[in-house]
């Protein structure tokens, strides 16, 4: 009798010890830093490129399952330029998806934003279309990001 206590006893102490927190199973292949060197917008038939101008700069940053970006001003000026997001995105092959949780311009907040993703060596590029039609938005982007050391 007393064997049978013992035995849900055991079960329930051990049932009962904290869990080893989930770790991530493979790193993502953008974790780090990139900066941002060419970019273009496409509107119907018409591509605008909208790279970085001198004095500004694009940098977008990553871990297994957030990422950040921030385009400031390099050099001092009468109206700094800083715009920043941030949220957590998902890769899955070439296909990448941004949920844009937190933003600057809080009328993108909350949106999803699907891409196809290359990573060749050093270089990464995005494709995708940016659309919110309540802020009448409706263009493909394509950039261009080389990782920083």
């Amino acid at each position: 009798m007393r064997n049978l206590l013992i035995l849900p006893a055991t079960i329930l102490a051990l049932a009962s010890c904290k869990q080893p927190a989930p770790t991530a199973s493979a790193d993502s292949p953008l974790n780090g830093s990139w900066k941002l060197i060419n970019s273009k917008s496409i509107i119907k038939k018409d591509t605008t490129d909208t790279s970085p101008k001198k004095g500004i700069e694009t940098i977008k940053l990553y871990n297994n399952d957030h990422f950040s970006f921030f385009t400031h001003n390099t050099v001092k000026t009468d109206t700094p330029q800083y715009v920043s997001g941030a949220g957590p995105y998902t890769l899955k092959g070439t296909d990448y998806t941004e949920h844009l949780q937190y933003c600057n311009a809080r009328e993108w907040e909350n949106h999803d934003f699907n891409f196809t993703l290359t990573i060749k060596n050093d270089t990464m590029q995005q494709r995708g279309v940016e659309k919110i039609d309540s802020l009448h938005v409706d263009h493909v982007i394509i950039e261009t990001y080389v990782k920083m050391k």
